[in-house]
């Protein structure tokens, strides 16, 4: 199977008894972790991830960043936010849709590769300066999410419904489309 997801460039098949019939596997537009995409909603108001990623240190020199910082923090908490244990399943999830949408940025044809994930992880985490940052932010989380409810609470009803998040799941093939 040449795509790890299974999906195919080819046509959709036509079976020889009924032609009007016609199957097309579609299993990287499939996805089983679209329970994320509320969570990198939230992630987006309160800009948790991107508070983290301008905290920490990149261990890349030159050009050869090809993911963003955020995007491989992001990889990371969000696969274990949908119970994955390890870097073991990166490879098919840097194929999913739902995964792609949460990264976001050059993420949206592929998410980082396991070897990239498992030295961001290892390496560039644990490094010294990085475990400084990664314990100072949840003081920086809480004072996020303090402002912002103080806020919010200036905001009249309507004002905060301005920008609902609507999932539209179709039963033929599953299909999650965030719609703004």
């Amino acid at each position: 199977m040449a795509h790890p997801a299974g999906e195919s460039n080819g046509e959709a098949l036509r079976l020889d008894f009924d032609r009007r019939i016609m199957l097309q596997f579609c299993g990287s537009v499939v996805t089983s972790d679209a329970g994320l995409l509320p969570y990198r909603e939230l992630d987006d108001v309160l800009g948790l991830t991107v508070i983290a990623g301008n905290s920490l240190a990149d261990a890349r020199t030159g050009k050869n960043g090809r993911h963003a910082l955020v995007g491989l923090l992001r990889q990371s908490v969000f696969s274990r936010l949908a119970g994955y244990e390890d870097v073991n399943d990166a490879e098919r999830l840097r194929h999913d849709p739902a995964m792609r949408w949460i990264v976001g940025g050059k993420a949206s044809h592929s998410c980082a590769a396991p070897s990239q994930i498992g030295r961001f992880e290892t390496q560039w985490l644990a490094a010294d300066k990085n475990l400084l940052a990664l314990a100072d932010l949840s003081g920086q989380w809480i004072d996020r999410v303090h402002k912002r409810r103080q806020s919010d609470s200036r905001r009249t009803r309507e004002q905060r419904l301005e920008r609902p998040l609507c999932l539209h799941l179709l039963s033929s093939p599953l299909r999650v489309q965030p719609v703004r």
